[in-house]
């Protein structure tokens, strides 16, 4: 028991779920030079769009992009 409590404060990388990273790479796709480079903006960029996501969806979908964006420029 006492390992599993330390596996649950375990914070590992940045893994995306596969559904986040489809909807995101259809938006950069669709729309790479429309794009912004902030979060926020990004953020609602995303909802203009009429893609059935909940706020957190949403919000990883925008912080998916932003990294994307940021390593695209690098």
């Amino acid at each position: 028991m006492e390992v599993l409590k330390k596996l649950r404060r375990i914070r590992l990388g940045k893994a995306v779920p596969q559904n986040i990273k489809s909807k995101a790479n259809i938006l950069l796709q669709t729309y790479p030079n429309d794009m912004p480079s902030d979060f926020d903006s990004i953020k609602k960029f995303v909802d203009s769009f009429e893609m059935p996501m909940s706020k957190s969806q949403r919000n990883l979908v925008a912080g998916f992009l932003t990294r994307k964006k940021s390593q695209s420029k690098t």
